[in-house]
Order: structure tokens, then sequence, then C-alpha cells
């Protein structure tokens, strides 16, 4: 935290202000004090007089006189007083100091530094002004006739004051810096909730909700605070986290409606440059069955035939393009099941019997030990087909087909389909498996493929989240999926 921050923290101005709250209250005693002590041990001082007076009076009333003067120079060294006591023809029965008879005898006819400042039941109390002192003056007549004059000197009292004062202001400045520490502590303890809230705040503020109120046993303001904003912070973040969800469904919905548009207009693209060629041979066939072009039974039929082969390429090509729109679409769903690749293998290659004869293709594939995948069996038919007329049509040289099947540690069954012939450049590797993509001109129409073969090998290999490819070999070129078990 920076000076400035620290400054500005509601913990440090609290503090300062218990501290300054503090520091007043004892500037305000310590100048209240210096006020009024003085007349509060002058009353005091004054009090005590009246009493010393009452104890005198009943002094001669009941003691004998040797009691009387042992008592009165007690009540002198206890109160810090001096006595003077006159009978009625004011002879001195009792003086406990001599200065006393001076002081009196100076200020019993002079009128200026006498201010009179109490007169009550037979008692008056002066303050008298001497040269280099001031002292306050009882005068009153005892019962029996004597005058009593009791001289109470006010340096001690000033004196007294001034202690009182210098004690206080250091007992002030000793509470002022244990209020300093005490006020941070305190501060600290009412601030701390404070500054956890405003720190949860700060958090949610930037949807962070990894921090909650500590909760504690008290029923107070803060504590009922703390509650509402842990209620804030877990409702906004499962408002939040709705929001988040409902917004990447929206986007993934987005994305599946362009993705689809995309594709429809891929379709409509492709199948109108795919079935340019077989409707132009199909309408020049027609016309020329039509005109009569050659009326020799034989070249009729020759012309239908062409008809109807180009006619079945055009419903295998549509038939595999809405297949392949359905599998990149996530829209089509897999009936699994439990079967041997082996015996589709088998199957796949009897069915290219006559194919593989004519083009004295030799093929080798070992069937001894069955090999269960878990899949969509009308899939996996499709993939084997796939590789396997891919391989017939590119077989040259040697003219050999490997197949074979192996077990991985993934628990896949891997399918291999070799064919001896040209090796295919590094530049399209990853370019054949897209589709309508062709290699060289070997790849053309006489093939009887509609190009789409391989796309839909990779189509079904990605929905299974499973691995496919394609390796140069020296003398050919090797196919391969992982199915799984």
């Amino acid at each position: 935290m920076s000076i400035k921050e620290r400054y500005n923290s509601i913990q440090f101005r609290m503090s300062l202000a218990l501290s300054a709250s503090i520091m007043l209250i004892v500037f305000i005693i310590v100048v209240i004090n210096n006020a009024s002590s003085g007349f509060f041990y002058t009353y005091q001082k004054v009090k005590s007089a009246e009493d010393v007076r009452n104890s005198i009076n009943t002094y001669y009333n009941g003691i004998t006189p040797y009691d009387i003067d042992q008592n009165l120079r007690d009540l002198e060294i206890k109160n810090n007083f001096q006595i003077l006591i006159e009978d009625n023809e004011k002879n001195v029965v009792y003086a406990g100091n001599k200065n006393i008879l001076s002081s009196i005898e100076k200020i019993e006819n002079v009128t200026t530094g006498k201010k009179k400042l109490y007169e009550k039941h037979g008692i008056e109390i002066f303050e008298v002004q001497e040269a280099n002192s001031k002292f306050i003056l009882l005068y009153s007549t005892l019962d029996n006739g004597y005058k009593l004059f009791i001289k109470i000197p006010t340096s001690p009292i000033k004196e007294a004051a001034k202690i009182s004062s210098k004690t206080l202001i250091l007992i002030g400045v000793l509470m002022i810096m244990v209020s300093i520490i005490i006020s941070a502590f305190i501060s600290r303890h009412f601030t701390k909730p404070i500054i956890q809230l405003n720190r949860i705040t700060k958090k949610v503020a930037n949807l962070d909700f990894s921090e909650k109120y500590r909760i504690t046993d008290g029923e107070d303001e803060l504590n009922e605070l703390g509650k509402n904003i842990n209620q804030m912070s877990d409702k906004l973040e499962m408002t939040i986290e709705q929001l988040r969800k409902n917004n990447n469904q929206l986007e993934k919905d987005i994305e599946k409606k362009s993705k689809i548009e995309e594709m429809r207009k891929q379709f409509i693209s492709d199948v109108s440059h795919e079935l340019k060629t077989p409707i132009a041979l199909i309408q020049g066939y027609a016309e020329g069955l039509y005109d009569n072009v050659n009326s020799d039974e034989e070249s009729r039929k020759f012309y239908a035939e062409v008809i109807i082969d180009e006619a079945k390429k055009m419903d295998k090509l549509v038939k595999e393009l809405l297949e392949l729109m359905k599998l990149e679409n996530e829209g089509r769903k897999f009936n699994d099941s439990k079967f041997n690749l082996n015996e589709i293998i088998e199957e796949e290659l009897r069915r290219e019997t006559v194919v593989l004869k004519e083009k004295n293709i030799k093929v080798e594939f070992e069937n001894n030990n069955p090999m269960m995948v878990n899949a969509d069996q009308e899939y996996i038919e499709q993939v084997v087909n796939n590789y396997l007329t891919n391989a017939i049509k590119h077989c040259e040289g040697e003219k050999k087909i490997v197949i074979r099947c192996e077990k991985t540690k993934q628990k896949k069954v891997r399918l291999y389909v070799f064919n001896t012939g040209k090796r295919i450049s590094e530049e399209n590797l990853d370019k054949i498996w897209q589709r309508f993509y062709k290699v060289d001109s070997s790849r053309n129409r006489e093939d009887g493929g509609t190009g789409i073969g391989l796309a839909l090998v990779k189509a079904i290999m990605n929905s299974y989240g499973n691995k496919y490819g394609v390796e140069n070999k020296d003398n050919g070129v090797e196919f391969f999926c992982d199915i799984n078990q």
C-alpha cells in the first residue's frame, strides 16, 4: 500500500480521529485545571479554616487551657495555618507565630489591598495583598467573646496548583501516547472487516468471486452486510455463469448455423460442378437416341448404357455428398456394434474380385484371427471400400495390394492398406483428403469414383476421434486408420 493510500485509508483516519479526540479532552482538562485549581484549593482551605474555627470554639467551651494550646498547635501544623486569639482587652491569648501579630496590626486599619471574600454566621474572610505576598485572613468572634484570626498563606495553594497542572500535563502526555496505540488497535479491529468487504467488492467488480466474507458470531451491521455481500456474490456468480453458458451455446448455434450455411453453399457448388459432365453426357446421348443418329441396335444399346451409367454415378455422388455433410455437421448418429473387421475386408475383396483379375492385381491378406471392433458397421464398410478401391485405381508396377490389421496399445485396431505404384508428393499428402481433389490425371471419370471417398474416410475418423493418414513407402503408398475395439 502506498503512503497516499495509507493516509487515505479509513483505518488511519479513524485512528487519527480517536487520537485527536483524546488529545482534545486532555487539553481541555489541563486548561480547566489551570483555570480553576487555585479557586478550588482556596475554597478547600477556607472550608478547613471554618472547621478549625468551630473546633476552637468547642475547645473553649469544655477543655482546660493546657489542652487548648496543644490542640491549637496541632491544628496549625495539620492545616498550615497561623492562629491568633485575643481577649476582649486585646491581650494575646494564643499566638502560634509572632509574625501574625505584625501582619494583623498592619491590616486592621488598612482599606486598600484588602478584599472581603465571605461573610456569614459571624465569620468574615478577607483576601489581603501585602508587599511581596498574598494571604487569606479569617476573622470571627468566639462564643466567649474572644477574637479569632486565622492566616492562610496562598503561596502553598499556588504551588500545589502548579504541581497539579504539571502532573496533569505529564499524565496527559502519557495518556496521549497510550491512546495512540489503543486507537490504532481499536481502529484496526473495527476497520478490518470493512477493509475485507472493500477487497471482496473490488474482486466482485472484476468478476472474481473466489473470496467470501468470514461471518462471525456477532449480529452487528457489518456481519449483516458481509452476509448480504456473500449472497450477492453467489447470485451474481451463478447469473454470470448462466449467461456465459447461454452465450457459449449461442455462439455454438451461430457457428453451427454459419457452418450449415457454408456447407449448403459448398454442396450446391460441388453438385453443380460435378454434375455438369454427366448431365452433358446424358443430354448428348439422349439427343442422339432421339435423333436416331445410329440406326443399328448395338449403337442405341451403347447410348442407353452410357445414360444409365452416368445416372448411377450422379445418384451415388449426391448420396455420398449428403452423407458427407451429415458427418461434417455432426448430424449423423452412429449405431455401434461388435463385429469382425476381417469379415468386412473379405467381403469387400470378394466384391472386387472381377476388377482385381482384370487388372491382374495380387492381394495379400491374412485372416487367421478375428479382429473384433466396436463401431458402426455400415461406415466401416465405406472406409474399407474407399481404401480398397483407391488402392486398385492407383496400383501399378508390381501390382500388389497388402492388407493387414494390428492391435495398438490404445485399445484400437489399426487397418493398413498398401498398394504398389507412384508415391504421392509431399505437397499433396494433406490435400488428397479434400473432396474432389485429384492428384493426377489418372484419377478421372473412367475410374468410376466420385472424388469424395477419402473425404468420407476423414469425416468418419474425425467423428470417432481416431487417427488416419497416408505414408509413402519405397515402392508404393500405404493408407491407415484406427477403429475402436
